[in-house]
C-alpha cells in the first residue's frame, strides 16, 4: 500500500485510538486484549504461537538450504546497487552479509559505471547503532543539495513506520551538535533553506489528523526550539494528513501545501509572501510544478478549458496561464483500454511517461518543438516486462552534464533485472549494471491468459511455468494478488522464487485483478467501497480457471498476499475455501470491523468505506474475513505473518484471526517478527528467514 506516516506513542494511547462504541447487537469482541501490541499477555500469546510454527515449519527438507540461499541472493555483491543522483553523486543505500543495518555512500558517475565502484561510505548504520544501542533501521534522506552539505536523515527503531530526524552534514560525516531533530514519530520535514525547514509531526494535543498523521505544518527556525516554530499551514482533524514539498530550481522556487481530505484527493496551495494561496484542480488529481509548467494527472473525467479528458490522463499547462485561469490544456497522454499511466518523470526539457500496455512496460519522451506544439518519442527499450525510466537531471545545477539523461530498469519474470542509461538526445540504451541469474531458467516459460470473472470481466493474469510442468493437475501453484489502492502488479524477478519454488516444480501464478492499477484510475475505481468484492471475485476466478485448464488442482492450488493483498486472500479463504489448500496471510487488515480504529485505518476508507455508518458497514460485513470465518467449514490451512512493530496495518488484525481460527478448530500456524515494520523484516537476515518459513509451508501443504 502506498501511505503517508503518522504518530503513535504508546500502547495506552494505541488503545484509546483502537476504542469506539459497538452497536448494541454485536457481541463484545474476546480477542480484544490481543490488539495491546506490546502488551505482556499478547507478547507470551505470539512467542507461543511462534515456537509452535517454528518448530512445523523448521522441520520441513528445505527450510535451512532454503534459507541460505535467499539469504545469499539478498547479501550478493552482485546485486544492482540503486542509486539516486544528486549534484556530482550517485547515492546509494546498501545491506550485505558484512553491513546487515546497511551503509549509505555515494560514488561519482564514472565509478558508478565500474563493476566495482569505489564507494564513500557516509553513514554505516551497524556502526551507528553499536555505538548508540540503537536498533536503527534505514529509512529516508533528504538532502537540500546545491552548494549545501546538509541532510535530514529518518531513522526507525525495529523497522517502524514512526521515525527519528537528525540532520547529517556530508563534509564532515557527522550528525550537526544542536542541529535540526526531531523525536521519534511519524513526521515529514523538508528542507527551505540552510536555516529553515517545514516540520509536520506530533506537536501535542490536536496536532494529529484522526488517521494519525500530521495535520499541521510549521516553519522552524535554526537555533530556536521547536516549540517556538511557527504554524504556516493546517489540515482539518478529519482529513488524512497535510504536507508540504519545496522545488529550489533556480528560477522557479515554490512551496507547495496540500491537504488529503481522503487517501484518492487532496486540495493544494502555494505559500506566497507568507500568504497561502490555493491551486484549482478536480480534487482527485494530482498536480505538479516542472518549471514554467504545471502537470495534472486525472483520476476522474473533467471538462475544462474547452476541453474534455478522461480519467487516467495527463495533461500539461503553463504554470502561469493556469493560475490565472486562462490555460490552454494540452494532453501528453490519454488511455485506452488496455494502456495507462504508470508513472512520470523530467529531464530538463522533457516529459518521461512510463506507460502499461496489457501490463507490459513502454517507455515515451515528450517535448515542445519550436513552435510550443507537444511531440513524442518512444524510447525503444526492452519488452515485454516491466520498464521503468527515470529522468537524472538535478534542477539546481545551472549547467548540468546529465541534463537530458534517464535511467532505464528492465525485468521480467524471467530476466534479473538491468539498468540503462540514455539520453533525450538521442542514441542507443547503454547498459551499465545488471544482475547475474540467481536461478536456472531454462525451459521456463510464462504466459499471459484471461479469466471471466463473475459478472463477465475479463482478468489477465501470469503464469510462470517451470521447467518441464505439464497442465495435468498436479503442479503446486501459488496464486498471487494485491488488488487495491491503484497499484498495479508487474511481473518482478525473483531470486528467492526461483530457487526455492521454480527450481522443484512449483508455478507462480499473478493476478491482475480489479482494485489494482493496471489499466488505470477505472479499473482501481470497479473495485471500491460497495464494488470490493469485484476484487475478490476475480481473484476466485483466475483460481476456477487455473483449475479448469489443470495448470493447478484445489489440492496443489494455495493463495498469497500481503497488506490489502492480505485482506483479499482472507476474504477469499472465506467465501472460497474448497479451491484452495493454503493460504499465506501476510501483515494483513482482517477486522474491517475495526480496522478505521487501528493506526492508520482511518487514511483507507476512501478505499473500504466506514464501518461506522451502517450502509457502509452493510457491504463490508459482508466481506471481513474476521466477522465472516465459521466453525465447521473445512479451510485450507493458513499461514499468518505478520511484525510487531508494524505501525501501519495494526498486528491485531493477524493475531486476532489466527486465535478466532484456533478456537473454531481450524488448523492455523502463526508467525509474527518482533521487528520488521510493515515489511515484516527489517534486515535482509529476518526476511530470508520469513520467506523460508513461507515456501516451507507452501511446499508441506501444496507438494505432490
Amino acid at each position: 500500500m502506498r501511505f503517508r506516516v503518522s504518530r503513535i506513542l504508546a500502547t495506552a494511547a494505541l488503545l484509546t485510538l483502537s476504542c469506539f462504541t459497538m452497536a448494541k447487537d454485536e457481541p463484545a469482541d474476546p480477542n480484544l486484549w490481543l490488539e495491546d501490541v506490546m502488551g505482556d499477555k499478547a507478547l507470551a500469546w505470539v512467542r507461543e504461537r511462534n515456537a509452535a510454527s517454528r518448530k512445523v515449519l523448521e522441520a520441513q527438507p528445505n527450510f535451512a538450504t532454503d534459507r541460505q540461499r535467499i539469504l545469499e541472493i539478498m547479501d550478493s555483491p552482485e546485486r544492482i546497487p540503486y542509486a539516486t543522483r544528486r549534484g556530482a553523486y550517485f547515492y546509494n543505500f546498501w545491506r550485505d552479509k558484512a553491513h546487515p543495518r546497511g551503509l549509505w555512500r555515494r560514488a561519482t558517475l564514472a565509478e558508478y559505471r565500474h563493476a566495482e565502484p569505489a564507494w564513500d561510505t557516509l553513514i554505516d548504520l551497524d556502526a551507528l547503532a553499536k555505538a548508540e544501542n540503537e536498533n536503527w533501521v534505514w529509512k529516508a534522506v533528504d538532502c537540500l543539495g546545491g552548494a549545501s552539505t546538509r541532510c535530514l536523515v529518518s531513522l526507525s527503531r525495529g523497522g517502524a513506520d514512526a521515525v527519528v530526524v537528525r540532520e547529517f552534514d556530508e563534509a564532515t560525516r557527522q550528525f550537526v551538535a544542536d542541529g535540526f531533530a526531531l523525536p521519534e514519530a511519524k513526521s515529514e520535514m523538508v528542507w527551505l533553506d540552510q536555516n529553515q525547514v517545514f516540520v509536520g509531526t506530533d506537536f501535542g494535543a490536536g496536532s494529529l489528523t484522526s488517521s494519525g498523521y500530521p495535520r499541521v505544518i510549521k516553519l522552524w527556525q535554526r537555533g530556536t526550539p521547536l516549540s517556538s516554530a511557527k504554524a504556516v499551514y493546517e489540515a482539518q482533524v478529519s482529513d488524512v494528513s497535510a504536507s508540504v514539498s519545496v522545488d529550489h530550481t533556480p528560477g522557479f522556487e515554490r512551496v507547495v501545501f496540500a491537504r488529503s481530505p481522503d487517501f484518492f484527493s487532496s486540495e493544494v496551495a502555494l505559500w506566497q509572501e507568507g500568504q497561502v494561496r490555493p491551486v484549482p484542480k478536480p480534487t482527485d488529481a494530482t498536480l505538479s510544478f516542472w518549471r514554467d509548467l504545471v502537470l495534472l494527472e486525472l483520476r476522474s473525467d473533467w471538462a475544462a478549458a474547452g476541453g474534455t479528458w478522461p480519467r487516467g490522463s495527463l495533461l500539461v499547462a503553463d504554470a502561469t496561464a493556469y493560475l490565472k485561469g486562462s490555460a490552454t490544456l494540452e494532453a501528453l497522454f490519454t488511455p485506452t483500454a488496455t494502456r495507462s499511466l504508470a508513472g512520470t518523470s523530467t529531464t530538463r526539457s522533457q516529459v518521461l511517461l512510463n506507460v502499461l500496455d496489457k501490463v507490459a512496460g513502454r517507455a515515451e519522451a515528450w517535448s515542445r518543438n519550436p513552435a510550443g506544439k507537444w511531440t513524442k518519442r518512444d524510447i525503444p527499450a526492452p519488452y515485454p516486462g516491466t520498464l521503468a525510466v527515470h529522468g537524472l537531471h538535478d534542477s539546481q545545477m545551472a549547467n548540468d552534464p546529465l541534463a537530458e539523461a534517464y535511467t532505464a530498469n528492465y525485468t521480467d519474470f524471467l530476466t534479473p533485472d538491468s539498468l540503462y542509461l540514455g539520453s533525450t538526445m538521442g542514441g542507443a540504451l547503454e547498459k551499465i549494471k545488471s544482475r547475474p541469474a540467481f536461478f536456472n531458467a531454462t525451459g521456463m516459460k510464462v504466459e499471459q491468459r484471461f479469466a471471466k470473472s463473475k459478472d463477465g470481466t475479463q482478468v489477465p493474469y501470469f503464469v510462470v511455468w517451470p521447467q518441464g510442468a505439464k497442465a495435468d493437475g498436479s503442479n503446486p501453484t501459488v496464486l498471487y494478488g494485491y488488488g487495491g489502492f491503484e497499484v498495479p502488479l508487474k511481473p518482478w524477478y525473483s531470486g528467492g522464487y526461483g530457487s526455492a519454488w521454480f527450481s522443484r516444480g512449483g508455478v507462480l501464478v499473478v493476478a491482475n485483478i480489479r482494485g489494482g492499477g493496471e489499466f488505470g484510475p477505472a479499473w482501481h475505481q470497479a473495485a471500491v467501497k460497495a464494488n470490493k468484492q469485484r476484487s475478490y471475485d476475480d481473484f476466485a476466478a483466475v483460481a476456477e480457471d487455473l483449475i479448469a485448464r489443470k495448470i493447478t488442482s484445489p489440492r496443489h492450488l494455495g493463495i498469497q498476499g500481503g497488506s490489502n493483498g492480505g485482506l483479499l486472500v482472507g476474504a477469499v479463504m472465506v467465501q472460497r475455501p474448497e479451491l484452495f489448500n493454503a493460504v499465506v496471510c501476510q501483515v494483513p487488515l482482517l477486522d474491517m470491523r475495526r480496522y478505521h480504529t487501528l493506526l492508520a485505518g482511518a487514511s483507507w476508507m476512501a478505499e473500504y468505506g466506514n464501518p461506522d455508518d451502517g450502509a457502509e458497514w452493510a457491504f463490508i460485513s459482508k466481506y471481513s474475513p474476521y466477522q465472516n470465518v465459521k466453525a465447521g467449514v473445512k479451510l485450507p490451512k493458513t499461514l499468518f505473518v505478520t511484525s510487531t512493530r508494524d505501525d501501519r496495518v495494526h498486528p491485531g488484525h493477524a493475531r486476532k484471526m489466527a486465535a478466532r481460527m484456533l478456537q473454531q478448530g481450524h488448523e492455523v500456524l502463526y508467525y509474527e517478527n518482533i521487528e520488521g515494520g510493515h515489511g515484516a523484516s527489517a534486515d535482509n537476515f529476518q526476511y530470508a528467514d520469513r520467506n523460508a518459513l513461507e515456501f516451507a509451508f507452501l511446499w508441506k501443504q501444496l507438494g505432490r
